[in-house]
């Protein structure tokens, strides 16, 4: 005769072993996982004609504060203030698009790197119209935890080939 007990040890252990062999019963994703932040932001810079952009991660201080480090963030207003007035930031295009005129027509986000700390995101996008050279289609997120939270750190690509990172781009505003 089978005890209580060993009713509810066997239970457990069929549970345990169901959640390592299948994957899907697992819990998933949080809001706060950097890959599913990062297909947050694309779904929303892709909806519709894929024209509206990513511009809602750094239009505001509130969005900055959001999606963004703390040292990212007091870097861009650092970076902001040595600006002369009237004058465009160093940053004068859509970096979640790579481009001036956005055209999101569908995404892929993988994990490049995630530690406990860290992680890097690597998203290609494809538009309606093709770009000149593909690597311009890559753009990369690097995440901090500020806070216990993760947060973008960086957002590197490249244009016409050529790499950009938003953080050296704040930087060497500040060096003129």
């Amino acid at each position: 005769m089978i005890s209580r007990r060993t009713l509810m040890l066997n239970n457990a252990m069929t549970l345990l072993a169901a959640a390592i062999i299948h994957p899907a019963l697992a819990a998933p994703p949080t809001a706060n996982d950097p890959l599913a932040i990062v297909n947050a932001i694309y779904a929303r810079a892709a909806k519709g004609k894929g024209d509206t952009g990513g511009g809602f991660v750094i239009e505001t201080k509130a969005a900055k504060a959001k999606y963004l480090s703390k040292a990212l963030v007091a870097l861009w207003a650092k970076a902001d203030a040595h600006t002369p007035k009237g004058d465009v930031g160093p940053v004068d295009f859509d970096p979640v698009t790579n481009s001036q005129e956005p055209d999101v027509k569908s995404f892929s986000a993988v994990a490049e790197k995630q530690e406990a700390d860290k992680a890097v995101i690597a998203v290609t996008i494809k538009g309606n119209t093709p770009r000149a050279k593909a690597i311009d289609d890559t753009i990369r997120y690097s995440f901090a935890r500020d806070d216990g939270l993760w947060k973008i750190d960086d957002i590197s690509g490249a244009s016409d080939g050529e790499p950009w990172s938003i953080r050296a781009m704040l930087a060497d505003s500040l060096k003129n």
